[in-house]
């Protein structure tokens, strides 16, 4: 009952033995099959009903976006690993399959030898593979079709304001800048909560969210064909400007320094090492908020695997922000929240539907 059974989809056949090989050199995982385009796929996900399915978009006969569709009708679907390829149209179709309800993305490796490719997709699943583990057993309801909004009386009930367990010093004001660690689950809920944001919301937003390169500029294309406000890619050197949202680049660190002019704060993309296996790293952005706006600040921890940004909201707590977490219930996986809520730094958790009220609260 342990075993975690895993569907490999792809229709080349080298990329079926990288992913394939993968999985069969971590314990506890079986195999149970292959599939070189989405028909076949659907057909062996009925009969041998798979834990786990890393799924190629670009196939013939049914395509990765087709398949996932697909699955919406199914109880109980296998939980979903896009492999994509590192260019913009991989981008753009890769966040319209985890808008479709894919759980994470795993870029495909473009150059090495077959061994060291191997080595590569599988550091990268280790941490999804446990999380399977963790949770096949808990009766989680994995489907991928999104859950029943609740009515505002109960939205209500759920969010919680509580006096934190660490004190800030001295008298805060009110926030000039929003920061916000994410990460599994991310797309599908910044495309909820971003929208929500009002145009006239008159402080930046810099967001980490925990995704290979390219990605996230599909990623801030997307949500700034959703939102009132800007929303941009991080680029080195970026002036921070009131009104306007920007992604960490994927595969770079994102961290405010201070102007020439001793008065604008600018982004600063880096090529420092990863922080929690992350990068970019929601750790390595808090640190910079909390040195450069002292109790002007609100931190937001939200969905995602692993305790990337628990240290960097200590931080900014220590400096007088106000931290926001999303409640466990609206999480896809409820890990980066955790910490900060259990460790007593968060000020208020709240359902994903009512984060974006709780940011303008604060500003």
């Amino acid at each position: 009952m342990n075993t975690i059974k895993a569907l490999v989809v792809d229709d080349t056949i080298v990329y079926r033995k990288i992913v394939g090989d993968a999985l069969k050199q971590m314990p506890g995982i079986e195999v149970v099959g292959t599939a070189n385009n989405g028909k076949i796929a659907l057909s062996k996900i009925k009969t041998l009903k798979p834990d786990l399915m890393t799924l190629d978009i670009e196939m013939p006969e049914m395509n990765g976006i087709e398949l996932l569709q697909a699955l919406q009708n199914m109880d109980n679907p296998p939980l979903v690993i896009m492999v994509s390829t590192l260019t913009h149209q991989g981008g753009e179709l890769t966040l319209q399959a985890l808008e479709l309800g894919a759980f994470d993305v795993l870029p495909k490796p473009e150059d090495g030898k077959m061994a060291e490719n191997m080595r590569k997709v599988q550091k990268t699943l280790e941490p999804i593979v446990r999380h399977v583990k963790r949770h096949k057993l808990g009766r989680i309801d994995r489907t991928i079709r999104p859950k029943p909004p609740a009515s505002a009386k109960d939205r209500d009930r759920q969010i919680i304001h509580r006096p934190a367990q660490v004190s800030r010093p001295g008298i805060r004001s009110k926030s000039e800048i929003i920061g916000i660690g994410i990460s599994t689950g991310g797309p599908n809920a910044l495309t909820k909560m971003i929208p929500m944001l009002p145009k006239d919301l008159k402080v930046p937003i810099l967001i980490v969210q925990h995704m290979p390169p390219v990605f996230t500029a599909s990623l801030a294309d997307s949500l700034n064909k959703k939102s009132a406000l800007d929303v941009v890619e991080a680029t080195d050197g970026d002036t921070i400007k009131s009104g306007k949202i920007f992604i960490a680049p994927g595969g770079k660190q994102m961290k405010i320094v201070a102007g020439a002019d001793g008065l604008t704060r600018k982004i600063k993309i880096t090529d420092d090492p990863p922080e929690n296996s992350c990068k970019p790293s929601a750790d390595y952005l808090f640190r910079s908020i909390a040195q450069h706006y002292i109790g002007r600040a609100t931190g937001v921890i939200m969905t995602g695997m692993g305790s990337d940004g628990f240290k960097g909201l200590v931080q900014m707590k220590n400096n007088g922000s106000v931290i926001i977490a999303q409640d466990k219930n609206t999480c896809t996986v409820y890990g980066m929240p955790k910490e900060p809520t259990e460790s007593g730094i968060v000020d208020v958790i709240a359902p994903l539907e009512k984060i974006a009220a709780e940011i303008v609260k604060t500003v």
